[in-house]
């Protein structure tokens, strides 16, 4: 009888810690951003993309920002076509719709990325 009183109230608190858990809302999302150059494989403008991504940082909502170059391989399952690949990550979708329209993205999206792209491929997901 005295295991069954500890163990009741340890198995209740489990329950509770796993409700809170699961009924968390706000998760960060995942904005992944693949790049093919107009001029694929100049490393000049790989590094700028790459340099320009950090001004990301600076915007309202914004966890992470990080690019860079593609690794090639060998492997099949590997699409090594791309030449920059970019990572912002934000607190949440309300954060992912700010940051879109933010004007530091603006900017870099229409002085840099459109100039020197030629084709973007999005993945967004969230934990």
């Amino acid at each position: 009888m005295k295991c069954l009183a500890f163990f009741v109230p340890l198995l209740l608190c489990s329950c509770v810690s796993v409700e809170i858990g699961s009924s968390r809302k706000d998760k960060a999302l995942h904005h992944v951003v693949l790049c093919w150059l107009k001029d694929p494989g100049n490393m000049e403008n790989r590094k700028r993309i790459v340099s320009a991504t950090k001004s990301f940082r600076k915007i309202p909502g914004v966890l992470e920002a990080r690019a860079g170059q593609v690794v090639p391989s060998d492997r099949s399952i590997v699409d090594d076509t791309y030449d920059v690949g970019i990572l912002v990550i934000v607190a949440d979708a309300k954060s992912l719709a700010e940051y879109l329209q933010h004007p530091v993205h603006q900017e870099i999206k229409k002085d840099l990325l459109v100039p020197l792209v030629s084709r973007i491929l999005v993945y967004d997901f969230q934990e």
